[in-house]
């Protein structure tokens, strides 16, 4: 029985990739198909191959997720915790994505994460959760808006000058650049994620413990199925933030992708901290788009944008306590 359950607690940390693929990875890209720089497939490919490659170049957000946001559970109790986070997590994923809404699949994990934990009674450790993920929760979209519109405006000085046609055709090139580089850190981030919530539930069944590097094949598994999960696609998210936010061209689209793909890898590597892909983009997008004027940028649009980000935790968290409710009827 706990061996089944610790393929099958994998089997859904899987799914949950899958759909952050899906529903993450468009954010990453939307950008760049929206200005024309790229082909949908052409993105999507891309996408997926830098995630994958994204997926190999750290392990700190991993270990924050892995320890830093609930007590290890134990038993079987502890793997319907953690199978129960996950439901949450997905089941919130699936929703925003049918309505075309970019919320956050790291938020709907840590939401789901910790609503199981509560419903398992199992700690929660705030001061990680206040310093890991609300705090940055708040911080990355405001340095997204501020460093998107501050790049921008250098872009315009820097470009004053220049023939606007061939400068277009210029950053359309270079956004091949940008988008693979949002890509990368999607997947460092991303992947790293599920990896720390497999390594918790091999830790749980007892196969591994903390401080073990993280084994290769949980690293290839999550990189595969998020790269899968990117190359199935996700044009409703993809249309939101490439089009109803504001109508972007080449140098904003490339403004806004090396903002979030900068904040992104600096994240990871300096703080460890487990940010939002799409939090980081939205905001960029937003304040590039206000160099132009300030209603150029579809405020209406973004308000339901942010409101989303807000409910994302503890919606997620409501659907892994019922959840978790299910299961410990059930099962336990």
């Amino acid at each position: 029985m706990d061996t089944f359950a610790l393929v099958v607690t994998i089997a859904v940390a899987l799914f949950f990739t899958y759909t952050n693929g899906f529903h993450d990875s468009a954010n990453a890209i939307a950008t760049s198909v929206s200005t024309r720089a790229l082909t949908p497939r052409a993105a999507l490919a891309m996408a997926a191959v830098m995630n994958l490659a994204g997926a190999f170049l750290g392990s700190g957000v991993a270990k924050t997720v892995s320890e830093g946001l609930i007590a290890t559970p134990e038993g079987s109790t502890g793997m319907a915790i953690l199978f129960s986070g996950l439901v949450g997590a997905i089941v919130w994923n699936l929703i925003t994505w049918y309505y075309g809404l970019p919320s956050s699949s790291s938020h709907a994990l840590f939401g789901g994460l910790v609503g199981a934990a509560l419903a398992g009674s199992t700690t929660v450790h705030w001061n990680g959760v206040l310093d890991k993920v609300v705090i940055p929760m708040f911080l990355s979209p405001v340095v997204g808006l501020i460093v998107g519109y501050l790049v921008m405006l250098a872009i315009l000085w820097i470009f004053r000058k220049s023939n606007p046609h061939k400068a277009k055709r210029g950053f359309r090139i270079a956004q091949t650049v940008s988008a693979a580089a949002m890509a990368l850190g999607h997947g460092l981030q991303d992947a790293q994620k599920t990896m720390g919530v497999v390594v918790m539930a091999l830790v749980i069944s007892g196969h591994e413990t903390y401080g073990d590097p993280i084994p290769a094949w949980v690293k290839i598994v999550c990189a595969v199925m998020l790269s899968l999960g990117t190359y199935a696609g996700g044009w409703r998210i993809m249309r939101t933030l490439g089009r109803k936010i504001i109508e972007l061209d080449p140098p904003q689209g490339f403004a806004a992708e090396t903002t979030g793909a900068s904040i992104m890898f600096t994240t990871a590597f300096l703080f460890k901290a487990p940010i939002s892909t799409t939090h980081v983009i939205t905001s960029a997008i937003m304040g590039v788009g206000a160099t132009k004027r300030v209603n150029a940028v579809r405020w209406g649009v973004a308000k339901n944008i942010i409101l989303g980000w807000f409910i994302t935790m503890p919606a997620a968290a409501l659907v892994a306590a019922g959840a978790f409710g299910i299961v410990n009827l059930a099962f336990l």
